[in-house]
């Protein structure tokens, strides 16, 4: 678990916080999985990216998906402590996209997303470019449509 976070509080003169007593104030879990599928969400909204994960988490996310159970946070690993965080995370690239801008905008739109969304510094945005995905290997040509099977 990462960011056992104090609730925000602003102090009132009657030892209230926000209204609330004192007493009745707490902290705020977010579970590392919470983490990991909103860079998931993040990384897979990034043009250029094809899929995350390496092999073996794409065949199992493919198992997932045909049971109707996708897992956007397949590929990423989080690293956190009470106020940091870090995320590694594994995609595919689409060809013939210039794999550093790939990398460098889901690092932007990564980063964007957790700090505005967890609240906590995030000190590293690891990425590995596992595969790159051409599309005449997944049984399609360059439009979308069947390859002819010889």
């Amino acid at each position: 678990m990462s960011n056992a976070t104090p609730a925000p509080s602003e102090k009132t003169g009657s030892g209230k916080t926000n209204g609330v007593a004192a007493a009745q104030a707490g902290t705020t879990t977010i579970l590392d999985s919470v983490i990991a599928k909103i860079t998931g969400i993040a990384a897979q909204g990034v043009p250029g990216v094809h899929a995350l994960g390496g092999n073996t988490a794409r065949a199992i996310g493919a198992i997932r998906d045909a049971l109707n159970v996708s897992d956007p946070g397949q590929g990423i690993s989080v690293r956190a402590n009470e106020t940091q965080l870090a995320v590694d995370l594994t995609i595919v690239a689409d060809y013939p996209v210039p794999l550093q801008k790939v990398a460098d905008d889901v690092r932007a739109t990564v980063l964007k997303a957790l700090t505005e969304l967890v609240g906590m510094e995030v000190t590293e945005v690891n990425i590995a470019v596992n595969d790159v995905h051409i599309p005449a290997d997944d049984g399609r040509d360059d439009k979308g449509r069947e390859a002819a099977t010889r």
